[in-house]
């Protein structure tokens, strides 16, 4: 399983607007991407200026495929208009994960 964590800075005037557009992904990509398995989109407890992306795919190809689709694209043609990012902070395998070795 490879997995990530990036963060994206987004000014108070948008952050609604963000948290839509990267629901969405994560619906559209869970529904419609089979190798798309957990993405979720968290709240920086200390600054709420600070979004977290959480994902999770079967492996690095199912990424991949994520990110040359059109839920991807979506989702960065808008937020890059206002935030800030992605920033990585954290991607590999799952340890053990033949699938990701």
């Amino acid at each position: 399983m490879y997995q990530f964590l990036v963060s994206f800075t987004v000014p108070p005037e948008h952050r609604d607007d963000f948290v839509r557009a990267a629901q969405q992904t994560a619906r559209d990509s869970l529904a419609n991407e089979p190798g798309s398995l957990r993405f979720e989109v968290l709240a920086d407890e200390e600054n709420p200026d600070l979004i977290y992306l959480n994902e999770a795919y079967a492996d690095v190809d199912a990424f991949s495929t994520h990110a040359g689709g059109p839920y991807f694209a979506a989702f960065f043609a808008e937020a890059s208009t206002y935030a800030q990012g992605p920033t990585w902070l954290m991607k590999g395998n799952l340890i053990g994960d033949k699938a990701g070795a």
